[in-house]
C-alpha cells in the first residue's frame, strides 16, 4: 500500500481515501462517489478497528461482509482495497496512540471511554500509509469527523478531511451498518430518531433559537416510541461540540439511542448567519 502511494505521487495523481470497516452501504457508496469527482485515484480501507470497541461492545459480531464489499467497491469505481490485519496495523509491542484532548471527552467519548482513542490512531495510521490528498467521512458520525478533522489540523497533515452529507433511508433512518442488528419492530421504531430532528428543523424554521426548547420538542417525538431508550439529545457548537444555549452560530442537533440492543446515532446540521439567515441539513 504504501508503494502504491508512492508511486501515485511520482505520477502526480490525486489520491482520495474512503476508511470504513465493511459492511458497506449507500452511504459509504456516497462518500465514494465524492472521492471519483475530486481525485483521480480512489483507495478504500477496511478494516474492523479493535481499539475502537469497549470490552462491552460489538467487536466480536460487528458485520464482516467482504466479498459482498469487494463487489461494491469495484462496482462503485474503487482501484485500490486496502486490507490490513491487525497484526499489520497493530504489531506486538505496540504503544504509540492518538488523542484528542477535549473532543474526545465528550457525549460519544464520555459514554464509550477510549473510544475516539481508537478511532483517532487509525484514522492516523491509514492518512500515513495511503498518503491521501482527500480523505472522505460521513456526517452521521458528527463527533467522529470533527476529531478527526481536529487532528489533521493540529498535526499538519497534508490529507483535507472531506466530510459528506448523511444518507438516509425513505423512511428517514440514516444509514448505519450497525442497522443489521436491528429486529423488525426495532426498525420501525427507529424512524423516529428522524421525525424528532423534523420536529427541531420546524421549530427553527419558524424562529426557535433557544436551545432547551429545541431539545424539549425532540424529546417530545422521541417518547412517543417506547422502543427507544434515548442517551441524550444535545445541541452543541459545531466545532468544539460545548452545549449552546441560543443557536447563533454553526450547531448540531444530536441524539444518540438504543432500540432492542442497537445504539444508533444521528443529528442535524444547523448553521445561522451573520444576518440570521439559517440553513438546516438533515
Amino acid at each position: 500500500m504504501k508503494e502504491f502511494a508512492r508511486r501515485q505521487r511520482d505520477e502526480n495523481r490525486i489520491v482520495g481515501l474512503v476508511p470504513t470497516m465493511g459492511a458497506l452501504h449507500q452511504g459509504h457508496l456516497s462518500l465514494i462517489k465524492q472521492a471519483r469527482q475530486q481525485c483521480s485515484s480512489v483507495a478504500a480501507s477496511i478494516f474492523v478497528n479493535p481499539t475502537q470497541f469497549g470490552p462491552s461492545e460489538d467487536f466480536a459480531k460487528y458485520p464482516r461482509t467482504l466479498p459482498a464489499d469487494t463487489e461494491k467497491l469495484e462496482s462503485a469505481g474503487v482501484q485500490f482495497l486496502f486490507l490490513p490485519g491487525a497484526k499489520e496495523i497493530y504489531p506486538q509491542n505496540y504503544s504509540t496512540y492518538v488523542n484528542v484532548e477535549g473532543l474526545s471527552d465528550r457525549l460519544e467519548g464520555r459514554i464509550r471511554p477510549g473510544h475516539f482513542r481508537g478511532v483517532s490512531t487509525v484514522v492516523m495510521k491509514l492518512l500515513q500509509i495511503v498518503q491521501p490528498q482527500f480523505a472522505y467521512f460521513g456526517r452521521k458520525d458528527a463527533q467522529q469527523a470533527a476529531i478527526i478533522s481536529r487532528m489533521a489540523n493540529d498535526l499538519n497533515l497534508d490529507a483535507e478531511i472531506v466530510v459528506c452529507p448523511i444518507e438516509r433511508e425513505p423512511d428517514g433512518l440514516a444509514m448505519s451498518s450497525r442497522n443489521v442488528y436491528l429486529q423488525a419492530g426495532d426498525r420501525q421504531s427507529a424512524a423516529v430518531l428522524h421525525r424528532a430532528l423534523r420536529a427541531a428543523q420546524l421549530l427553527l424554521q419558524n424562529g426557535t433559537r433557544d436551545t432547551l426548547s429545541l431539545q424539549a420538542a425532540v424529546q417530545r417525538v422521541l417518547k412517543e416510541e417506547s422502543r427507544a431508550k434515548l442517551d441524550y439529545v444535545e445541541i452543541v457548537d459545531a466545532q468544539t461540540f460545548e452545549p449552546l444555549t441560543h443557536i447563533n452560530r454553526k450547531a448540531y442537533v444530536l441524539i444518540a439511542g438504543k432500540f432492542g440492543e442497537t445504539r444508533l446515532l444521528d443529528n442535524m446540521l444547523v448553521d445561522v448567519s451573520d444576518n440570521g439567515q439559517l440553513t438546516t441539513e438533515l
